[in-house]
């Protein structure tokens, strides 16, 4: 039996989860990926807080972008949530792809959280 994209999504998740964790000193850096929007978490898994989110569906981002689902929204989700995980004071971070390939939209993000100043 052929397995679906979404459930071997949903295998490299629970996979790589195991392994992830984010602390206080350094949060997990979490993408979320649908098919229209991107969404992106800084969580600090020991106290079970989100510290800084940021998608393609926030109104300062909205009025810019054409398409949430493209690697442009993504850029500038992943420039978005750097700076405000730098205005919380955290600067590195664990990133989990959240099940999804390191390629097209995921790795757009991380290389523009990056370059905006996060470091992993």
């Amino acid at each position: 039996m052929k397995v679906s994209r979404r459930e071997s999504t949903r295998r490299r998740h629970r996979r790589v989860r195991r392994t992830i964790v984010g602390t206080p000193a350094r949060p997990r850096l979490s993408v979320f990926r649908s098919n229209n929007h991107i969404y992106a978490q800084v969580i600090d898994d020991a106290a079970g807080h989100t510290l800084a989110a940021a998608s393609s569906l926030d109104p300062d981002l909205r009025q810019s972008l054409t398409s949430g689902g493209n690697q442009q929204a993504s850029a500038a989700v992943g420039k978005l949530i750097a700076e405000r995980a730098q205005a919380k004071g955290v600067t590195t971070v664990v990133f989990d792809r959240g099940g999804n390939l390191y390629h097209g939209r995921v790795k757009a993000l991380a290389e523009a959280a990056r370059e905006a100043g996060l470091e992993f």
